[in-house]
């Protein structure tokens, strides 16, 4: 699938992506710290977001395991160093050497200070490193957008990453409208490009101009408005 949702056949009388494949390219904050527990455990670092929940499982019971379910749903990219992408290091005062800084305490896959006989290195690749647990990038800006169905009235009002095309932000309201993309979405009587982002779209995020003039921003969120396409389709 290509960086923007791939197109399929016409289905009635709207075309997008195959939903039953889609997937996310872009997670909020918000949406990562839902996933705070060992059962289901995510976190952020360096801009991605990965689903550590497998490693948690694997690990379970596991002391190593501790730090990191400490900081469940959270953005630990202070952890790492930007450049290496691999866990900062430090002098260590008892022996001198280069080793990870760990201040939370040792964490699974980070070698023992000292050598000891029930360190078991044969995991292969330590967890952080790799893509295996990658499961999209972190919005690093979100910004509302209410989305009004005329035929129902129905308001809704949603976080989306200002990065996200228009099919991802219909992938969002799924849940509120099943039918959503047998609608026609409009902006200003305008149809919306849905491969274009928001602002692609000539729907200007105005957050800054806001705060320039020391105005509540959240005084105003652009409403997309959704027109029934006698098509129901389900997704």
């Amino acid at each position: 699938m290509t960086n923007r949702a791939r197109a399929m056949p016409r289905r009635g009388l709207v075309a997008g992506p195959d939903f039953e494949y889609f997937q996310r390219r872009y997670f909020t904050p918000a949406e990562v710290a839902q996933h705070n527990r060992p059962e289901d455990l995510w976190v952020s670092y360096l801009g991605y977001v990965y689903d550590l929940t497998p490693l948690a499982q694997a690990y379970k019971g596991d002391l190593l395991l501790k730090p990191i379910v400490e900081v469940a749903g959270q953005d630990i990219s202070h952890w790492f160093d930007p450049k290496t992408k691999d866990i900062r290091k430090h002098i260590d005062p008892l022996t001198g050497t280069l080793r990870y800084r760990t201040p939370r305490g040792r964490f699974l896959h980070v070698p023992p200070q000292l050598p000891r006989s029930d360190w078991a290195n044969d995991f292969g690749m330590p967890w952080w490193q790799g893509s295996r647990y990658e499961v999209g990038r972190l919005s690093a800006k979100t910004r509302n957008i209410r989305i009004i169905n005329t035929l129902t009235s129905q308001e809704h009002t949603l976080e989306v990453g200002t990065l996200e095309s228009m099919w991802e932000i219909l992938h969002r309201y799924l849940p509120y409208n099943t039918h959503a993309a047998s609608y026609t979405w409009k902006f200003e009587g305008k149809n919306l490009n849905m491969d274009y982002t928001l602002e692609e779209n000539g729907i200007q995020d105005e957050e800054e101009e806001f705060d320039s003039l020391t105005m509540d921003s959240t005084l105003y969120t652009p409403a997309i408005l959704l027109y029934f396409n006698d098509d129901l389709t389900e997704l």
